[in-house]
């Protein structure tokens, strides 16, 4: 799973394997060392209880929940990604994106790319 941050935006990419255990058990984790021992620690949850999606920070831990029926609908189709919003104290907004991780366009050596899902624009790209 990759987590990007930036300007109040949360992007999660998965790769199918993810998507799949995300499915299956309703967890993905994942986490990022920094010098000094620190550690930024990131999960995306599928729950019933949730209605829209909903991030959480807390003691060096971000947390993404998203409704478990539109993370079911999302892994069983080629939809691309589950979007949200969600309002945050001083009335701006917190966007938040859980998207499929492509193949990219143009190749990558140093990147295992075999659990990743097939470009959508492959074709046009190599046509």
């Amino acid at each position: 799973m990759k987590l990007g941050i930036r300007d109040n935006s949360l992007r999660l990419r998965l790769m199918r394997g993810e998507v799949d255990a995300l499915q299956k058990t309703g967890l993905v984790k994942a986490s990022t060392q920094f010098p000094g021992g620190r550690t930024l620690r990131y999960s995306l949850e599928s729950s019933p209880a949730s209605v829209n999606p909903g991030a959480f920070f807390s003691e060096s831990e971000i947390i993404v929940r998203l409704p478990e029926t539109a993370v079911l609908a999302w892994a069983t189709s080629d939809q691309v990604a589950i979007y949200g919003e969600q309002v945050l104290v001083d009335g701006e907004n917190l966007n938040i994106l859980v998207e499929k991780d492509f193949v990219c366009l143009t190749g990558r050596d140093d990147e295992d790319e075999s659990d990743m899902y097939p470009h959508p624009e492959a074709e046009k790209a190599s046509g």
